[in-house]
């Protein structure tokens, strides 16, 4: 497998030559540089032998065997974040594509159908895992909702989407599982020295947009306590939602996104607007964190006499991992000599959404200081081989 890792590595490095802005790694969708991308992966699946056809949205579905074995799903998302890393979501497309070629005139107990979702990451527009939802024949969402330049979706999915595609379920008739395979985003692999990890569910979460109206003002002429500033009051509900998670324990929060208007050093901000990502494992306990922060939004927003408007623009489950193909994969790790441990994935994944369809399994690929989401995200070729090595045997086995 090690020849095969080396080319899934050296595709990683050319994928991520295709990006909006060089010098770093972005790749929204419904742009050229996600085009560009997309059109690499299938000339890879092509030479894997796999049949393609890009779908209404802009995924890329590549497939190998004729439809009469049940079919095992590998897909990851091919679409980054700002800035991004080479590696999240684009691995597990890569482990797909090198999955097929493994099994290319073979006969394995199972056909692959290796799915490249266009967008998971929601970076470019407000968008929920569009990419796997479309793929399973979801309703789109608003395609009048812009992007930060006053695009709309509907003009992105011109771009990226196959118009001559019919709605509908992409999902193969035979499917009968869903593995993907990720970096893990975190430190646990690497602190524990195991190259695997077999994951064992998929935490939910709940994002937020807060928008905060006061009344712009002179920055010296208006006394504090006469003031109604939008950014302040923005600041103290982004440290508060901070504290409600700490003393939950498990619960995660983080303010990624802020905007402050009119944006000017001597006016008092008269606007601010700020998204919450809140997450936890235990969905009644995210859904009590929700209630307290919606009614902390509130109180601080009364007492600093601002307006505040709550969003709620994704609230997904936490999701539990097919515990048979978990041990599927613990069974291949250890036929080459590793005992991968088991662990939560804190971060979101497509599975999310095709665990409504079939059942779902997650491999993560140890990373280098647990770095994600950043141009640093590194992984070895040898823990790449273990990744192939252990797909290939569950799609090739009984």
């Amino acid at each position: 497998m090690s020849a095969a890792a080396a080319r899934a590595m050296a595709r990683a490095d050319e994928l991520a030559g295709c990006t909006e802005r060089p010098g770093e790694i972005t790749r929204r969708y419904g742009t050229p540089a996600l085009i560009a991308a997309r059109d690499l992966l299938e000339a890879w699946m092509l030479e894997a032998g796999m049949r393609t056809r890009v779908d209404r949205a802009g995924n890329l579905i590549g497939t190998l065997g004729a439809g009469d074995r049940p079919g095992i799903l590998i897909g990851s998302h091919f679409d980054t974040v700002v800035d991004a890393g080479r590696y999240d979501g684009t691995l597990g497309i890569l482990l797909g594509i090198g999955c097929g070629e493994e099994l290319a005139g073979a006969e394995p107990a199972h056909d692959l159908t290796v799915v490249a979702f266009c967008d998971e990451e929601g970076a470019r527009f407000p968008t929920d895992y569009f990419g796997s939802r479309a793929f399973l024949g979801r309703p789109l969402p608003d395609v009048a909702m812009t992007d930060a330049e006053g695009a709309t979706l509907a003009s992105a999915i011109e771009l990226a989407g196959n118009g001559a595609a019919e709605p509908g379920s992409g999902l193969p008739a035979s499917a009968v599982a869903y593995l993907e395979a990720h970096i893990e985003q975190g430190p646990v692999l690497e602190a524990a020295g195991h190259p695997l990890g077999i994951v064992t569910s998929i935490t939910g979460g709940a994002k937020l947009m807060v928008a905060l109206r006061g009344t712009a003002g002179h920055a010296g002429t208006v006394p504090m306590g006469l003031r109604r500033d939008a950014f302040s009051a923005a600041a103290e509900i982004a440290l508060a939602a901070e504290a409600l998670a700490r003393d939950d324990g498990e619960a995660v929060a983080t303010v990624g996104q802020v905007a402050v208007s009119p944006g000017a050093a001597n006016v008092i901000p008269g606007r601010a607007a700020i998204s919450i990502d809140l997450r936890h494992q235990d969905d009644d306990r995210r859904a009590g964190l929700l209630a307290r922060v919606r009614q902390m939004i509130a109180e601080v927003a009364d007492r600093r006499g601002v307006d505040a408007a709550v969003e709620v623009i994704h609230d997904e489950r936490s999701v539990r991992c097919d515990p048979a193909l978990g041990e599927r994969m613990r069974a291949a790790a250890r036929a080459i000599g590793l005992d991968p441990p088991s662990l939560p994935s804190g971060a979101g994944h497509d599975a999310v959404i095709l665990s409504d369809h079939v059942p779902v399994a997650m491999l993560f690929v140890r990373c280098a200081g647990g770095i994600s989401h950043n141009p640093a995200e590194s992984v070895t070729t040898a823990d790449v081989a273990a990744a192939l090595a252990v797909l290939t045997a569950v799609v090739g086995g009984e």
